[in-house]
C-alpha cells in the first residue's frame, strides 16, 4: 500500500521550521494527494547553548535525536541544513535528496548602531562574533588584529545578543538570513574567494530510511542534481579530512557545463596558517574529486595543521 501521508521531523527554530515548511510545500505541490505534517524534535545542539560547538563536539549535535525518531518510524523524513549533517549517516538511513542551493556566501551583520558596509570599514581590533572556527580562521588570516568571540543560539537569539553588546558585528550564513526575510540587516557579503563556506552550506539534506523506496520516490522530486553533485564532493572532502566543527575547513563546489570545480581550505585556529587549493573534473564522480582534493591539501601541509589542532584540544 502506497502511503498517502508523510511526517517531517525538524528542529523548532524559526529557520528550521522555514526549511521544513518549504519542503512540506514543495512535496504538496509535486504530489497533491500527499498529506505532509511536521513533528518538532529538540536536539542536543538546541539544549546546550553555553559552550562553543567546537568544545562539545559535532557528531550529530543537530541531527541525532531526529535520526533516532526516523529509525523508530516516528517520522518519515528528516529535514536538515546539510552543513549540520555528519558525513556518515547512521546504518539504515541515507540522504534521499539535496535541494537546490541558496546563495552560499557568508554575511556580515553590523551592530545596529554601526554602519560597516565592507570588510575594510572595520576598525582596528574590531570585535566580531561567530560560532564557527572556519570563519574565525579565515577572518584572522586576513586581519590578525580582529577580536573573535563565540556566539551560539538561533538567528533571533544572536541578533538580540548583538544588539545588547558592544561588538562591531557578527557573521552568519546568508541563506538563513535571506530565508527569514532579514536581508536589511546585512552590512556586506563575503565572496567565496574571501571566505569559503562550510561544506553543504546553503542547501538542505532530506534524510530517509534506506529501505523506504516509496518515500525515496517522493523526495527525489526535490533533488537538484548540480547542487547534489557539488555537495557530495564537499562532504567527501570533509569526510576524508575527518573534519567537523572542531576543525577550520571550508569547501565550495560548483557545476558548470558538466565540469565540477571544488575549492577548499584548511587552516589553523589562529589563522596564521591557511592552505587553499582547488580541483576540477567531470561531475559524474564527485566523491572521488573530493577525496583527491583532500589528499592534495594533506600533501601541501594540511596534515600538520590537522594534527596540531587535534593534539592541542583548542577551541574557539
Amino acid at each position: 500500500m502506497i502511503p498517502d501521508r508523510l511526517v517531517i521531523g525538524t528542529r523548532g527554530s524559526d529557520l528550521a521550521l522555514w526549511q521544513a515548511q518549504w519542503v512540506q510545500g514543495e512535496l504538496r505541490r509535486n504530489i497533491p494527494s500527499l498529506a505532509v505534517n511536521l513533528s518538532i524534535i529538540k536536539t542536543t545542539g538546541d539544549k546546550i547553548l553555553d559552550s562553543p560547538l567546537s568544545k562539545i563536539g559535532d557528531k550529530g549535535l543537530f541531527t541525532r535525536e531526529i535520526e533516532h525518531a526516523l529509525l523508530k518510524k516516528h517520522i518519515d523524513i528528516a529535514v536538515h541544513s546539510l552543513k549540520d549533517m555528519p558525513t556518515q549517516t547512521p546504518d539504515g538511513l541515507s540522504i534521499g535528496a539535496i535541494t537546490e542551493r541558496e546563495d552560499v556566501r557568508d554575511s556580515f551583520i553590523p551592530h545596529p548602531a554601526k554602519h560597516y558596509r565592507s570588510f575594510n570599514d572595520l576598525p582596528y581590533s574590531a570585535t566580531i562574533a561567530t560560532g564557527s572556527l572556519r570563519r574565525k580562521c579565515q577572518l584572522l588570516h586576513r586581519r590578525a588584529d580582529l577580536q573573535i568571540i563565540d556566539i551560539r543560539g538561533n538567528i533571533q537569539t544572536r541578533f538580540n545578543k548583538l544588539a545588547r553588546s558592544t561588538w562591531d558585528g557578527m557573521l552568519l550564513a546568508y541563506a538563513g538570513i535571506h530565508r527569514l526575510g532579514m536581508d536589511a540587516a546585512i552590512g556586506f557579503l563575503l565572496e567565496p574567494d574571501e571566505m569559503l563556506p562550510a561544506p553543504g552550506q546553503g542547501t538542505l539534506g532530506i534524510e530517509i530510511r534506506t529501505e523506504d523506496e516509496q518515500t525515496q520516490r517522493y523526495v527525489e522530486t526535490l533533488n537538484h542534481i548540480p547542487t547534489a553533485r557539488a555537495a557530495l564532493s564537499e562532504r567527501a572532502l570533509l569526510r576524508h579530512l575527518e573534519g567537523g566543527c572542531q576543525i577550520p575547513i571550508g569547501a565550495f563546489g560548483l557545476v558548470r557545463d558538466g565540469i565540477l570545480t571544488l575549492n577548499a581550505m584548511v587552516g589553523s585556529l589562529d589563522g596564521t596558517k591557511l592552505i587553499r587549493d582547488s580541483a576540477s573534473g567531470s561531475d559524474d564522480d564527485p566523491e572521488t574529486l573530493g577525496r583527491q582534493l583532500a589528499e592534495k591539501l594533506l600533501r601541501e601541509g594540511a596534515d600538520v595543521i590537522l594534527r596540531d589542532i587535534r593534539t592541542s584540544g583548542a577551541t574557539l
